[in-house]
C-alpha cells in the first residue's frame, strides 16, 4: 500500500509561482510513474504532468512551458513547479502514482490563483 502526502498548495496571485510536492511511502521496490492531475470545480479530473521511472515526462499541451515536473527517486517524491499561474489554473491538484500495476491517489492540495 502506497501512501501519498501532498504539500505546497495555497493562494497565489496571477503570474506568480507555486511548487507542489508529493512524497510517497510504503512502496516496496521502485515506483513506476508519478504524476499530477487537477480538478476544477464542476470539471473532470485532468492530467497535468507525468514522469516515468526512467525520467520521461508528459504534459497537458496547454501547460507546456509553464509547468515542470521533476522527481527525486531516492525520496519517492515528485514535484510540480508552476510558473506564470493563471486564474484558470485554480483547482485541486492530486498526486498520482502507479506502483505494481496499481493506481494510488493523494488527498489533493488546493491551488487558488487570484486575478
Amino acid at each position: 500500500q502506497v501512501q501519498l502526502v501532498e504539500s505546497g498548495g495555497g493562494l497565489v496571485q496571477t503570474g506568480g509561482p507555486l511548487r507542489l510536492s508529493c512524497a510517497g511511502s510504503g512502496a516496496t521496490g521502485g515506483i513506476n510513474a508519478m504524476g499530477w492531475y487537477r480538478q476544477a470545480a464542476g470539471n473532470k479530473r485532468e492530467m497535468v504532468a507525468r514522469i516515468t521511472s526512467d525520467g520521461n515526462t508528459a504534459y497537458e499541451d496547454s501547460l507546456k512551458g509553464r509547468f515542470t515536473i521533476s522527481r527525486d527517486y531516492a525520496k519517492n517524491t515528485v514535484y510540480l513547479q508552476m510558473n506564470s499561474l493563471k486564474p484558470e489554473d485554480t483547482g485541486r491538484y492530486y498526486c498520482n502514482v502507479v506502483h505494481q500495476f496499481m493506481n494510488y491517489w493523494g488527498q489533493g492540495t488546493q491551488v487558488t490563483v487570484s486575478s
